[in-house]
C-alpha cells in the first residue's frame, strides 16, 4: 500500500496552488509550488508534511489572521463547489492553518473551523483549543450537534474524543466526561452513520476511564432505536472484549453459557515469519435451549521481551438452537504491520466463547 503521505502529489499540489490563486490573486504559483518541494520534503512524513503545506499557505498570506482564516473561508466554498460535498482528507492542511494560526483568536477561529469541516475534518484541528478553553469550545460544540450539515455535527463527537487515534489526548475529559455527555446525547439518534460511528467511538474512549458512567448511560439509551441500539453495542466493544459481566448481561451474552468444544485444530503448528495460520474449530450448544453465542479468539503474540500479549479478535455473535453444532474456519495473517511486529518463539491462540476461554492450543513461529 502506497503511503498516504504521497497523496500530496506534485499534480495535487498544482491543482492546489490552481484553486489558491482564485480566492489569492496575487500569489505566485510557481514560488508557492517550489516552497512546498524544498529540499527537505522528500524526507518528511504525513503530519509534517500536513504542517509544511499549511505553513507555506501562510506565507502566502497577509499574517493577519482575521483576514487569512476568511480567505480560507472562501477558498474552501470555492472547492465545495467545484467538487461537491463530500470532505477531502488531501485538504486538512486548511484545517491545520487554523490550529497553528487561530491559537490567539477564538471567535474567528470557530467560525473558520465550521466551514472547513464541511470540506476537510477539524477533528484534530480543534483539540488545542478545547484544551485551552474548555467551556467556551465545548459551548460552541454542544451547538453544533444540532448543525443541519452531518460533517459539523460529526465534528462536535469526534473532536472531543477524550482519546483520538493520532490525536492529542484531552487528559480533563478521561477525569470527567461531563462536557461530552449532552452532545452524545444530541446525536445518538442521528440520520448519518458516519455520524452514528463517532458517537460509538466516543462512547468506546470514555469505557476505558469511566466504565461506570458510560454502563449507565448505555442501560437508559437501550431499546430507544435500532440506530442507538448499534451505537451502544458498537460502543462497548472494548469492555465486551473485557468480559464485563455488566455489559454483557445487558446485550444478553450469559458467561455460563453451555457448550463444549467437539474439535480445535490448528492447519500447521510451525509458521515461518510473514506467514499465516489456518485454524478450525467445531462448537456444540449443550443447553436444552437456544443460547447467545459470542465467539472471539485469543491470539498470545511474542513480544520483544520474550513475554506473551494476549490481542482479541471477534469471529460473531449469533443466537443458536439447543443442540446446534457451529463450524469455524479463520485465518490468520503473521505479515508485519506499522502497529505490530511478529517474532519468533512459542505463541497461544484460544477459543472464546461469551468471555470464557474454551480450549487452546501452542504454535510457533520461526524465522
Amino acid at each position: 500500500m502506497e503511503p498516504l503521505k504521497n497523496m500530496f502529489s506534485p499534480a495535487f499540489i498544482a491543482d492546489v496552488a490552481d484553486s489558491f490563486k482564485k480566492v489569492n490573486s496575487k500569489l505566485n504559483e510557481k514560488k508557492f509550488i517550489n516552497a512546498i518541494f524544498n529540499a527537505g520534503w522528500e524526507h518528511k512524513e504525513l503530519k509534517q508534511r500536513i504542517r509544511h503545506i499549511s505553513t507555506v499557505v501562510h506565507q502566502f498570506l497577509t499574517h493577519d489572521f482575521s483576514k487569512d482564516s476568511d480567505v480560507l473561508i472562501s477558498w474552501v466554498h470555492a472547492l465545495k463547489e467545484e467538487q461537491g460535498e463530500k470532505q477531502s482528507l488531501e485538504y486538512i492542511f486548511l484545517a491545520d492553518f487554523i490550529e497553528v494560526y487561530g491559537q490567539q483568536d477564538l471567535a474567528q477561529s470557530l467560525k473558520a473551523i465550521e466551514e472547513i469541516t464541511q470540506f476537510t475534518s477539524c477533528e484534530f484541528a480543534i483539540r488545542p483549543f478545547i484544551i485551552k478553553s474548555p467551556e467556551k469550545v465545548m459551548k460552541q460544540m454542544l451547538k453544533w450537534s444540532k448543525h443541519k450539515n452531518h460533517y459539523v455535527r460529526r465534528l462536535a463527537s469526534e473532536g472531543c474524543r477524550p482519546r483520538l487515534p493520532w490525536g492529542m489526548a484531552i487528559q480533563a475529559f478521561k477525569k470527567d466526561p461531563s462536557f461530552i455527555i449532552p452532545i452524545l446525547e444530541n446525536l445518538k439518534e442521528d440520520t448519518t452513520l458516519y455520524v452514528r460511528k463517532s458517537v460509538a467511538n466516543n462512547l468506546n474512549d470514555l469505557t476505558k476511564d469511566s466504565p461506570t458512567i458510560v454502563i449507565d448511560l448505555m442501560k437508559q439509551w437501550k431499546g430507544k432505536s435500532v440506530d442507538t441500539d448499534w451505537i451502544i453495542k458498537h460502543g462497548a466493544r472494548t469492555l465486551l472484549k473485557a468480559a464485563n459481566q455488566e455489559v454483557l448481561t445487558l446485550f444478553e451474552i450469559d458467561p455460563r453459557i453451555k457448550c463444549s468444544v467437539v474439535d480445535f485444530k490448528l492447519h500447521q503448528k510451525e509458521i515461518k515469519l510473514g506467514g499465516a495460520l489456518t485454524f478450525s474449530c467445531i462448537l456444540k450448544n449443550d443447553s436444552k435451549k437456544e443460547q447467545r453465542f459470542r465467539i472471539e479468539f485469543a491470539i498470545f503474540y511474542m513480544k520483544s521481551s520474550g513475554k506473551l500479549s494476549r490481542k482479541l479478535f471477534k469471529i460473531n455473535e449469533n443466537v443458536h438452537s439447543k443442540d446446534a453444532i457451529i463450524s469455524i474456519t479463520k485465518t490468520l495473517s503473521f505479515k508485519d504491520l506499522t502497529t505490530r511486529k511478529h517474532y519468533e518463539g512459542s505463541h497461544k491462540i484460544a477459543i472464546v466463547v461469551n468471555g470464557n476461554e474454551v480450549c487452546e492450543k501452542e504454535f510457533m513461529i520461526v524465522a
